[in-house]
């Protein structure tokens, strides 16, 4: 059985976070592991706490899965401080972690911040350059590069700007373009686009945190980037198409969507 890790912060609601990332590892059929960086009291209106944990104890986490059970992949979402991010580059370092899928979060589906301002040097300077692949969303593309993202062309030059300043490859996710779901790989110098039916569904919450668990999964599977990329968007639409729709604000996906269960006699 393939393993994969996902640090990352609590959603007491279960639609983001750790607890989508276990859902959607889980539905790809893998050994899914946790490193917890903080808590949040939130739901499908917003995030109304957030309890960090400390830098030492993300650490501990960290040490025990990676002395016991090695991941064949790496999802980082939340973190929200320094001190946090700076420890869980040292440990990715220190124990050569690989397939690394960084999920820049920085603001919540509802709008919630969720990143320390402080923090963006932090993750910019020490975690960006040793992941496999960045995910930003438009907004986070635009405080990664510096300028506005309007358009497919502006999406190009994020890209190329990120990826000159990061290395590795780049995922600008379109989403909050209005087109199609069509997101952006950049990488060694080449651009490639992914087009998706865009699911006219209000329920949001949780879709990067589902989208870059998925491209995980499918690197710890030994896919292409490539691949992985395809293979996550196909599971991602069909989440979204599943219409599940939970709570007053933007609800969850539905991660179970394509397991079925034997008939009970």
């Amino acid at each position: 059985m393939k393993k994969v890790l996902t640090i990352a912060g609590s959603d007491s609601s279960g639609g983001a976070g750790i607890q989508a990332d276990i859902k959607t590892i889980t539905a790809h059929k893998m050994y899914a592991m946790s490193a917890i960086t903080a808590l949040t009291a939130q739901n499908t209106t917003g995030v109304s706490d957030i309890l960090e944990a400390s830098a030492e104890f993300v650490g501990a986490q960290l040490d025990s899965i990676f002395t016991d059970i090695m991941p064949d992949a790496v999802k980082i979402g939340m973190v929200s401080n320094c001190d946090i991010i700076s420890v869980i580059a040292q440990k990715l370092r220190q124990y050569g972690a690989k397939n690394i899928v960084v999920d820049p979060v920085m603001v919540a589906t509802s709008g919630s911040k969720l990143m320390q301002d402080a923090a963006l040097e932090a993750l910019t300077g020490e975690l960006l350059p040793l992941a496999t692949l960045i995910t930003p969303n438009i907004p986070e593309a635009e405080v990664l590069c510096g300028f506005p993202v309007q358009d497919e062309t502006g999406m190009i030059r994020a890209a190329e700007t990120i990826s000159k300043s990061y290395g590795g490859a780049i995922l600008v996710k379109g989403g909050h373009l209005v087109n199609d779901a069509t997101d952006l790989l950049y990488q060694n110098g080449q651009s490639r686009w992914f087009s998706s039916e865009r699911i006219h569904n209000p329920n949001t919450h949780g879709t990067g945190c589902t989208l870059s668990s998925a491209i995980a999964c499918n690197l710890a599977a030994g896919y292409s980037l490539e691949e992985s990329i395809k293979n996550a968007k196909h599971y991602l639409t069909g989440a979204l198409r599943a219409m599940l729709d939970l709570g007053h604000g933007s609800g969850p996906l539905e991660h179970t969507y394509w397991i079925t269960l034997p008939e009970i006699e």
